[in-house]
């Protein structure tokens, strides 16, 4: 059985996660899913202080003892993701961007590969649509695969003839991410994707030195060697732009 995990932003069980409800609903058509209900209110989350530490030491080197690691063990328990939030002052809200804030290293040292990720957001009038291309963006970066999210009209009261619309995106929103969820195969990246990946590890293999977490993270994992984050056949036309973006990683962190 298939482990979902939601993580909330909001501190009520209103719009956001009664959408969310509904989207457990879709998606137990589909499979029998083992849900959880994460209210990031409910977790001691402290605010980032621009240390570094997690970048350059690694994370258990962080000087704040919360819960993130409590959060961050969630996900690698998972099979997969949801971020829920409403829309506060058009961005996500502040927990939901504390969250994101404090698991900044793993944009660095992404893991999540073979995990599928989704968002579900809920406005009153406008900004969503930004805030899922920002949170999908994150799924992919942390190494979601990410099928995308949804956008809900939640402005109060809300006509019926919008609820009938946010229920319609809600069931297509399930359908995509259980199409994700059930993959037996990690998919080939696309080239924006392996495009970042050979420019970080040339980044990392040029400035850095084993000193420092994500040097020797690439180190132990073959990633200066290989073709991309995971084993995947990437064919010819793609080996040729790996190696073109290699040559430009190279060019860029050695221009003086």
């Amino acid at each position: 059985m298939k482990k979902v995990t939601v993580f909330l932003g909001t501190p009520r069980k209103q719009a956001t996660y009664k959408g969310v409800l509904e989207f457990e609903g879709y998606l137990r058509k589909h499979a029998e899913i083992e849900f959880e209900y994460v209210f990031l209110k409910d977790y001691r989350l402290e605010y980032c202080l621009g240390c570094k530490a997690c970048f350059d030491k690694g994370e258990e080197y962080c000087p704040l003892k919360d819960d993130r690691d409590v959060l961050l063990g969630k996900m690698q328990a998972s099979d997969g993701i949801i971020f829920a939030t409403p829309v506060y002052a058009f961005q996500v809200s502040a927990p939901m961007k504390n969250l994101l804030d404090r698991l900044a290293f793993v944009f660095h040292r992404p893991q999540f590969f073979g995990k599928t990720f989704t968002s579900i957001v809920s406005q009153g009038i406008l900004g969503g649509e930004k805030i899922v291309k920002y949170l999908d963006s994150m799924g992919e970066h942390y190494g979601f695969q990410v099928a995308k999210g949804c956008v809900l009209k939640t402005l109060e009261p809300t006509p019926e003839a919008v609820q009938a619309s946010n229920s319609r995106k809600l069931e297509k929103a399930a359908a995509r991410f259980h199409k994700e969820l059930m993959r037996t195969s990690i998919p080939v990246p696309s080239l924006f994707r392996l495009m970042l990946f050979r420019i970080a590890r040339t980044n990392i293999k040029s400035m850095l030195n084993p000193k420092y977490r994500d040097y020797r993270h690439y180190e132990e994992k073959g990633w200066f060697e290989s073709g991309y984050y995971y084993p995947v056949s990437l064919g010819p036309h793609k080996k040729i732009f790996g190696r073109l973006f290699d040559l430009l990683g190279t060019r860029m962190f050695n221009r003086p």
